[in-house]
């Protein structure tokens, strides 16, 4: 459907001429009910005034700014009104007024499978308008229920296509082996094609996802005349039955990436000071010597706790 546009002529000339029929239709009244001047077609002009007066009125609309109508006549369109203002319409039009401002569109929290079948809690809020009055009028019954409904359709199909976070992501991420079992796998051992899973989270990326779903909601919107500003996702949580366990493991994770990163500076002290002490003495220590060094020191930097020093009396 094309939308065109037309510019109706000011309402205080009509109403000017409502007042002036009013007082005209009134002052034949009194004329005929006063002789000598008695005609039965004064009467009949009077009320001829002021059904016409009536049918004008009838043409008023008042449009505030950011405001649109949408004219029918006898069910064809024949436009789109939106002159802020005091006007004057074909009173045969049948006018539907809607608003253009920016809206708010507040979607969730929804319950939703991740791309690992993890329950999530996701919700979104969605800004929009009306770009063209006549589509959002004849295209669709209730634009508004409309747009709640793609809003949410869009919201869980983006929720379903990424995982929560990318540790999910690495447990899930199908591998291939040599074996005969039923799975995914190319049989080489190496990982299943990038585009099983996506690389992008749900939890770090927001900025991404905001485009995405904002893309979809554009794509899904455009044929009905609505124009969406802007998309976020304003909620996201694992659902409450998977919760405290999803918390367990992401503390979990965080403590063995804790521990590699001690250990790994564990090992670089021990290699430093056992090559600084081999080359002060002037020759390499005993393999035996260097296990029991390295245990010590390793118990002495890596564990929770202070480490409580030995002599060996040697008894």
């Amino acid at each position: 459907m094309t939308e065109y546009t037309f510019r109706a002529i000011s309402a205080w000339p009509v109403l000017a001429t409502c007042l002036a029929l009013v007082l005209a239709g009134a002052w034949l009244f009194y004329l005929a009910g006063h002789p000598p001047i008695l005609s039965p077609a004064l009467p009949v002009v009077g009320i001829a005034c002021f059904l016409l007066t009536f049918f004008l009125l009838k043409g008023l609309i008042i449009l505030q700014p950011n405001e649109a109508a949408v004219c029918l006549l006898f069910g064809k369109y024949k436009g789109t009104l939106t002159q802020a203002g005091f006007c004057w319409l074909n009173p045969f039009y049948t006018r539907q007024k809607l608003s253009l401002r920016l809206k708010t569109q507040e979607t969730g929290p929804l319950k939703v499978n991740d791309a690992v079948g993890n329950p999530v809690e996701i919700g979104a809020v969605i800004i929009w308008r009306v770009a063209q009055a006549a589509r959002a009028t004849l295209e669709v019954d209730n634009y508004g229920l409309y747009v709640s409904a793609q809003s949410e359709t869009a919201l869980r199909l983006l929720a379903s296509r990424h995982p929560y976070d990318p540790t999910e992501q690495q447990d899930a991420q199908p591998t291939t082996g040599t074996g005969t079992g039923t799975g995914t796998g190319t049989g080489t051992g190496v990982p299943a094609p990038a585009d099983a899973f996506s690389s992008i989270t749900l939890r770090d990326g927001s900025d991404v996802l905001a485009s995405i779903l904002l893309q979809e909601l554009q794509l899904r919107m455009a044929p009905v005349g609505i124009d969406v500003v802007e998309a976020r996702i304003s909620h996201l949580a694992y659902a409450p039955e998977i919760a405290g366990a999803m918390l367990r493991k992401q503390a979990a994770s965080a403590v063995i990436a804790a521990r590699r990163v001690i250990t790994q500076g564990a090992v670089s002290i021990i290699d430093d000071a056992l090559a600084d002490l081999e080359a002060r003495m002037g020759h390499q220590l005993e393999p035996q010597q260097r296990a029991a060094m390295i245990s010590n020191l390793l118990v002495v930097l890596i564990g929770d706790r202070e480490a409580t020093p030995t002599v060996n009396t040697g008894l």
